[in-house]
């Protein structure tokens, strides 16, 4: 069960720097990496939305990433 709950967490960071990564590159519609843009947008903004809301954005940055990406870091420090 641990594993599980490893790789849940592992896979969301890899979603979360995905996101994080193709939001600094202009990206053109109907393009592969849009899509997956998107994708990744689809998976993180149920997680980045409530907190987003508690956490407003600092101008440009957004910081509700910031905090869910080192919940989940200490999370899998938890659960190791």
């Amino acid at each position: 069960m641990r594993t599980v709950i490893e790789f849940i967490l592992y896979a969301l960071l890899v979603v979360l720097g995905g996101r994080a990564i193709l939001s600094w590159f202009p990206l053109r519609q109907g393009t592969f990496m849009a899509s997956l843009y998107g994708l990744l947008v689809d998976l993180t903004e149920p997680i980045l939305r409530p907190v987003r809301r508690v956490i407003p954005p600092a101008g440009m940055l957004d910081t509700s990433f910031m905090v869910v990406f080192f919940v989940v870091i200490i999370l899998l420090q938890v659960v190791k």
